[in-house]
């Protein structure tokens, strides 16, 4: 039990912190915008150190029944995380684009951030990183018709039109994503998987000293660890967006900070796999996340909206719209032959730095 705790420290300080931020929240909103400020960043930690230790408890999991059922475990539990900051977000202060510029900047740091570093990083050290293509067509096929669905076409939607729009659009994701579900741990589950040669090596002190992978304590520590970050967003959200006001700072900072907090953990993992040369879970994990954040949190929001008569802004901006069919023809292009390279990795991790770029530029 004490070890269990011991491993815990991070969930148990994110823990302490919401207990205490609830009784400090009035202190730190009426404090001035510096102490406001600067609350919001520490709940920000706070909040990445609970995911981490989500992402963890889902990466057992993962290694427990393997792929695909391990990656869709991690880019759901990431997809858990960032719905519930969103949903907690739009409650206490609705922002029309709040939605919308969350989940671009998902797409952006999952496709060009995680798989632009982890392929660059893994060419330099492995050269060609070799997995099944057939993973990448068929999720790029359904990340670009779920945002072209979702967040192109609702342009041209009439604004007295966007509830009857907004149920198809529920209906639409929630078909795509029971089909993928069905493709991903069904008849074709092998599109994403790949069989790499196994490296025997000596077991270690430690491989004989881990203890084995405890399944209730897992799941049961990973929706614990969910319902602790919903109480610090709840605190976080208020506070940060008192510390911005007046700043300057682009309103899509807010999004980017929601998005970059749910891939935190997802990074580290997608590095790990790079560097190991298996680039099959680095794939499964960026473009699984992408689509995943469309596809589940769209309806999530939409019904949300539905629910409160208050419509989201989710049509696109011409520079996102731009830049995420860019991003999505680059990946294209780039995953068509099975093989990854630093080349490939570089051109989407500039693609990345134009994004963030873009991003403090208010566009």
């Amino acid at each position: 039990m004490l070890t269990s705790l011991k491993q815990e420290k991070f969930m148990l300080l994110a823990l302490i912190a919401a207990i205490a931020a609830y009784p400090l929240e009035h202190w730190m909103l009426h404090s001035g915008q510096l102490v406001a400020l600067l609350a919001g960043v520490a709940l920000i930690a706070f909040i990445v150190m609970a995911s981490m230790r989500v992402a963890h408890h889902a990466e057992q999991l993962a290694e427990k029944v393997g792929d695909p059922y391990g990656t869709m475990i991690l880019t759901l539990a990431a997809v858990l995380v960032e719905v519930v900051i969103l949903a907690i977000m739009m409650s206490n202060e609705p922002s029309p684009t709040l939605v919308r510029d969350t989940i671009y900047s998902a797409v952006m740091l999952d496709i060009n951030g995680i798989l632009g570093l982890a392929a660059l990083m893994g060419g330099i050290k492995h050269g060609e990183q070799s997995y099944n293509d057939d993973s990448a067509r068929t999720y790029s096929v359904m990340i670009l018709t779920a945002m072209g669905v979702s967040m192109v076409v609702p342009e041209f939607i009439p604004e007295a039109d966007w509830k009857i729009y907004s149920a198809f659009t529920i209906g639409a994701m929630v078909v795509l994503y029971t089909l993928f579900l069905r493709m991903q741990v069904g008849p074709h589950s092998y599109f994403f998987s790949y069989s790499y040669p196994e490296k025997r090596r000596k077991k270690t002190p430690e491989d004989e000293q881990a203890p084995p992978v405890n399944l209730a304590f897992s799941i049961g520590t990973l929706v614990f660890g969910v319902i602790v970050i919903g109480a610090l967003a709840e605190v976080m959200s208020k506070t940060l967006d008192l510390g911005l006001e007046g700043t300057g700072a682009p309103p899509v900072i807010t999004a980017i900070v929601v998005a970059a907090i749910s891939a935190a953990p997802e990074i580290l993992t997608a590095l790990r796999a790079a560097l190991a040369n298996r680039m099959q879970s680095v794939v499964n994990i960026a473009l699984g996340a992408s689509l995943s954040t469309v596809i589940l949190t769209v309806p999530v929001m939409e019904a949300m909206a539905l629910y409160t008569g208050q419509p989201f802004q989710m049509a696109m901006t011409p520079v996102q719209t731009v830049m995420v069919f860019i991003t999505l023809i680059v990946s294209a292009i780039n995953l068509n032959d099975g093989e990854t390279n630093a080349i490939e990795g570089m051109t989407h991790f500039v693609l990345f730095a134009t994004f963030i770029m873009l991003s403090l530029l208010g566009l």
